[in-house]
């Protein structure tokens, strides 16, 4: 089964390719070069796992930490040179939302499902609802200020946040490692790959994303021009899909396995990266790329963010899931997501 992904990921990056070389439809270049993000971000993320499982636990944790979202980072740096900084914007919204609602919503439900009332630890549970009130916090304070302040820019003050926010993040991954709860999760089973093969993958599926990610924000512009879709949906709801969807349905089938505490990893873990890694690295290149990236969201985005936040914290609060609650993150998501749309 893993050597048919390979190749049809093989096949559609060279697709991407033709697609480009062609000129082909601008439907027909989203839609390859999103299938091809999506089975390289898996090649990425299995390179990564193997590299762990050889370099030992506690480096393999820190592996996935920094490449768990390597995908949508890629991504988005194309997006931010290219100036969408809209979509920037709203990826960085739409990646928390989507991990903390869809993803563990959806691994709440089918585990529930499966297995029915399953329990974690409500410790970390706990210290990742907190972090990401602080996230929601960060990433509101200069929305407000540049809409009270007049004069200042608000540019200066996302820097300053970003540092901040990058300082949290380090704090944040030493506690997670040395934490007897934590766990250093790196996959289960064997290496899939050599030592030697797993970085030559793991540096070639990486230069591919870069490829296909430059043809992927080359079409958003035409893509939303022609169809009408606005580019805070493909923000929100589209990149984050195609940047993490094979870590997301991992995420889900580890919960089926009753295994929530590293399901819950990824899903709040990963949500945190974005907003505490990924954000910062984007802040900092933007100057660099022309295209500074200020924190400034709109109301939607801000709404979205708290609810998400708010309910994450209600059901991480007593250590115990179901179903039902999964089901209710689900719903939240698709609100939400039906808002971005209409926008």
């Amino acid at each position: 089964m893993a050597r048919v992904a390979y190749a049809v990921t093989v096949l559609l990056t060279a697709g991407v390719l033709a697609a480009e070389l062609l000129h082909g439809p601008t439907l027909l270049i989203f839609g390859v070069s999103a299938l091809a993000l999506v089975g390289l971000a898996w090649v990425l993320g299995q390179a990564t796992e193997s590299l762990g499982h050889h370099a030992g636990p506690r480096i393999g944790s820190i592996l996935n930490a920094t490449f768990g979202n390597a995908a949508e980072l890629i991504i988005t740096i194309f997006a931010l040179a290219a100036g969408l900084t809209t979509v920037v914007k709203a990826s960085i919204i739409g990646s928390i939302i989507g991990n903390v609602l869809l993803v563990l919503g959806a691994s709440l439900l089918l585990g529930g499902l499966k297995n029915g009332a399953q329990t974690f630890s409500a410790t970390i549970a706990g210290i990742n609802a907190s972090m990401l009130a602080i996230v929601a916090a960060a990433l509101s304070l200069p929305t407000i200020f540049a809409a009270t302040t007049p004069g200042p820019s608000p540019t200066t003050l996302s820097i300053e946040v970003a540092v901040v926010m990058f300082v949290l993040y380090v704090l944040y991954l030493i506690f997670y490692l040395r934490s007897p709860e934590g766990g250093v999760a790196t996959g289960e089973g064997h290496a899939p790959f050599g030592r030697t093969a797993s970085l030559v993958i793991l540096l070639g599926s990486t230069a591919a994303v870069a490829f296909v990610s430059e043809a992927f924000v080359g079409a958003i512009e035409p893509l939303t021009e022609e169809f009408g879709i606005s580019e805070l949906f493909v923000g929100v709801i589209l990149v984050p899909i195609v940047g993490n969807i094979a870590e997301h349905l991992v995420g889900v089938q580890i919960a089926y396995k009753n295994n929530l505490d590293f399901s819950m990893a990824i899903s709040l873990g990963s949500s945190i990266q974005v907003a505490l890694l990924v954000t910062p690295i984007l802040v900092f290149l933007g100057p660099l790329l022309g295209h500074p990236l200020r924190l400034v969201f709109t109301p939607l985005e801000l709404g979205a963010l708290a609810a998400a936040v708010v309910v994450t914290g209600f059901v991480a609060l007593d250590g115990r899931s179901n179903w039902l609650e999964g089901a209710m993150l689900c719903g939240v998501y698709v609100i939400a997501a039906l808002a971005f749309f209409f926008s």
